[in-house]
């Protein structure tokens, strides 16, 4: 499947004559693969957390955000498929456009797939998703270490499909949490969630 079919859903949700989310029409750059999340205040404020899988970004949405601390369960409930420039994307969606609100780059950086079969041998990390249980290694501004997505319900009985992420437990070190959302900083301007929809910039500016 294609970078065009990846992105059906993602397209069919959004008018680009409104909207400056990204189209998506860069190829993959870079050796290792890419990472970010993103704190969206939207009609409700959550976390999105994406993944570079091949040429698109696998997404979910974690209403408590991602945690350091191993012993926090965060739900995570799959979304469709974004283009690889949304790791960029920190703006204003316009109000009436699917996901409206404001977006910042709370973390982003490369990661690294660590899931194996049981006898130990690597396995595609898209495969591993399909599976329903994919391990990895975090290297951001913020997140670093080994978390794990694993899905706790497939959608075929009419719930929606939902997974957890979790962080591996290493050592008796604790983690500190999840920032509260409306006091965090971007990592790519440094900016709150509140200036950045004060200053009402697009989503390509955030220097």
């Amino acid at each position: 499947m294609g970078e065009k079919d990846r992105l059906r859903d993602y397209h069919g949700k959004r008018d680009f004559g409104r909207t400056r989310e990204p189209e998506g029409r860069a190829a993959a750059s870079g050796e290792e693969p890419r990472f970010v999340v993103q704190i969206h205040d939207a009609r409700t404020l959550h976390f999105d957390f994406r993944l570079q899988v091949d040429d698109v970004l696998k997404s979910w949405s974690v209403p408590k955000g991602p945690s350091d601390d191993p012993h926090d369960k965060r739900l995570a409930m799959p979304t469709e498929d974004h283009p690889l420039e949304y790791e960029e994307f920190e703006g204003v969606i316009p109000k009436g456009e699917y996901g409206g609100g404001t977006v910042i780059v709370w973390d982003n950086g490369t990661y690294e797939p660590m899931s194996h079969d049981r006898k130990g041998r690597p396995v595609d990390f898209g495969e591993s998703l399909e599976r329903g249980h994919a391990t990895f290694r975090l290297s951001g501004a913020k997140l670093h270490g080994e978390y794990a997505l694993t899905r706790i319900r497939d959608g075929k009985d009419g719930d929606r499909e939902a997974w957890l992420l979790v962080k591996a437990r290493k050592g008796r070190a604790h983690g500190h949490g999840t920032p509260d959302p409306y006091r965090a900083r971007s990592v790519r301007s440094g900016r709150t969630l509140a200036q950045v929809a004060a200053d009402g910039v697009d989503g390509n500016s955030g220097g």
